[in-house]
């Protein structure tokens, strides 16, 4: 009988993973804080063309890049003469699970068949479940979804919930947890007991997945309009989505700016009972966002192959209530109704738009699918009954967790900027922990390419800890 107990599962973390993906990390730490990134990458085996060929194989891919031209429209009303730039929208909810994340999921699980895995482990609150799920049941593999779903009373978001419902019809066995800590040494546990292989959303293959995303991009811009995008918002929560779309774009020789956009749901705290349905976002928002920026190696994998620092070059936030009314004009003015991950981007564009010339271009990323509790009439309903304030005026008056404020005029819609230089500062200094003393240029190189700086902006933050 294996000793189960949390300390007992943790203390046998690193192995168990290394058997549940096939990897050895050690191989990519060079001493000190340094390890390989790119060599962890390339350790995947697989090139753009090869994804490209596997996730045709699931019918992934290839999504179609949509102008939203009477969002424009309504943008350029709202800006001065010659501003607002013209919006696209990648539709990646025509994927068959409904989201990009069945990029990176087909990848993971066609690797775990290659290797000879009979099933696969995924912790996720949803999307990516169902497109594990989904690539799972068409490769004939296991799948077990590992879900925070509900508080210490039993109540859970309709969008988990919807989520949940998906995995299962999906094929998937979803193991439902309230909020906590248990989480990881649950999967750690499962991946022991069944040898299967761990999905993680933060391993090599999965983000590598997203790379065909940024390449596509690049692509279909060049094709259909003779030019590189000028600016791609990605919605940003663990770091995976803005990681692979950036890596993508670069292998295509794109250099449009690479923006991130979260939900600001500063105060609320991601882990808390007594908090977790007070926010209205399960993804996408600042509660994740931040966190894995600074600290991306906190995830269930030894090293996160998520990695948004290296590639973010401006991170802004939108309130919740921006994005539900996005939601609603991208419904009413463009006919497509989709969830609220993607649209967290699409309330960013619509005002970063404002500020660019007519002639440029803004893309965003993705889209996902919405129905059920997903849908903004039900999240609206569930924030009501738990004692949030739901009103029209001008969202920068929201307070998350009391209150979600619908803009009274499309005007209102803001982006705040987020202190990038402050979040790299934060990056450096839970990198360094207590090896400031010991930090050798190959660490200082390591620091530049972590944070996208520069070797004065590393060492004047290192000699300040």
């Amino acid at each position: 009988m294996m000793d189960n107990s949390y300390n007992a599962i943790m203390a046998r973390k690193n192995d168990i993973i290394r058997n549940a993906v096939g990897m050895d990390y050690s191989e990519f730490e060079r001493g000190g804080i340094t390890f390989d990134y790119e060599a962890m990458m390339d350790a995947t085996g697989y090139t753009i063309e090869e994804l490209q060929r596997v996730q045709a194989m699931f019918s992934i891919g290839n999504t179609p890049l949509i102008e939203l031209k009477n969002l424009t429209a309504l943008a350029r009303k709202c800006a001065s003469k010659g501003k607002g730039a013209r919006i696209f929208i990648k539709d990646e909810a025509s994927n068959p699970s409904g989201s990009f994340k069945a990029r990176r999921a087909c990848t993971s699980v066609y690797h775990a068949k290659k290797l000879g895995y009979k099933g696969v482990i995924a912790a996720t609150s949803g999307n990516y479940g169902a497109a594990v799920a989904c690539c799972a049941a068409m490769a004939g593999l296991k799948c077990i979804v590992v879900q925070e779903c509900y508080d210490s009373k039993g109540i859970g978001q309709p969008e988990i919930i919807e989520k949940a419902r998906k995995c299962e019809a999906l094929g998937a066995e979803v193991v439902q947890l309230t909020v906590g800590p248990e989480l990881f040494s649950t999967v750690l546990q499962l991946l022991e007991e069944t040898g299967y292989f761990n999905a993680s959303l933060y391993t090599p293959f999965g983000i590598a997945g997203v790379e065909t995303l940024g390449y596509e991009v690049a692509m279909q811009c060049r094709e259909r309009l003779g030019k590189d995008p000028d600016v791609v918002v990605c919605t940003n929560a663990g770091g995976g989505n803005l990681t692979g779309t950036a890596r993508g774009l670069r292998k295509a020789g794109c250099s449009a700016k690479i923006i991130g956009a979260s939900v600001n749901l500063k105060g609320l705290h991601m882990a808390s009972d007594d908090q977790f349905n007070r926010k209205s976002f399960t993804t996408g928002h600042t509660g994740f966002g931040v966190p894995y920026a600074v600290d991306p190696d906190h995830s269930d994998v030894p090293r996160s192959a998520a990695r948004p620092l290296r590639y973010m070059e401006r991170y802004v936030t939108v309130t919740q209530g921006s994005v539900f009314y996005i939601t609603e004009c991208l419904a009413s003015l463009e006919g497509l109704e989709k969830g609220p991950a993607g649209n967290t981007s699409l309330a960013a564009a619509f005002r970063l738009a404002q500020d660019m010339d007519e002639d440029q271009i803004i893309v965003v990323q993705e889209t996902e699918y919405t129905g059920a509790g997903k849908h903004i009439n039900p999240q609206l309903s569930f924030a009501r009954q738990n004692g949030i304030e739901i009103i029209f005026g001008d969202p920068k008056d929201e307070i998350p967790g009391k209150s979600i404020i619908l803009p009274a005029h499309p005007s209102l819609i803001q982006v705040n900027d987020m202190d990038l230089d402050h979040i790299r500062r934060s990056r450096i200094k839970r990198a360094v922990g207590s090896h400031k003393d010991e930090l050798t240029d190959e660490d200082i190189r390591y620091l530049i390419e972590e944070t996208n700086s520069n070797e004065e902006f590393v060492r004047k933050a290192v000699a300040e800890l």
